[in-house]
């Protein structure tokens, strides 16, 4: 079960280890079709993702805020297909775009295996 009180002091936590100050940041649950229309209205990409993030810091400049939009279903499929549980797999995809939003990229090999690093230790980090 997903407990949102946890989770928010987690993220704000990463954060915070990143040497940034939390600001207005919100996580959009919704379905593949979803966030496929995003991916093509917005990125011009047709293609399902697990998740976009549109970084609003600069309109914020109080601290990284941004939307993640996340599909569930691509969480729930990517949970199967690694063998781990929703749950783990949902906060996975939390920490991928609150990186994005720290500025860590993921498009060539060495930029990935840092961000799966960092993925890796603060999913370490989960109360």
């Amino acid at each position: 079960m997903f407990d949102e009180g946890p989770a928010r002091h987690w993220v704000a936590d990463v954060i915070r280890r990143e040497g940034k100050m939390p600001g207005v940041l919100q996580f959009i649950f919704c379905d593949d079709e979803y966030l496929l229309s995003i991916n093509k209205k917005y990125l011009q990409h047709d293609e399902y993702t697990d998740i976009i993030t549109f970084d609003y810091s600069e309109e914020y400049p109080q601290g990284v805020s941004g939307d993640i939009f996340i599909s569930y279903t691509r969480v729930r499929d990517n949970a199967r297909l690694y063998d781990v549980t929703d749950l783990e797999e949902t906060y996975r995809v939390m920490v991928h775009g609150v990186l994005h939003l720290l500025g860590y990229d993921d498009g060539d090999d060495e930029a990935r295996e840092l961000m799966q690093a960092k993925e890796n230790y603060y999913l370490s980090l989960i109360p």
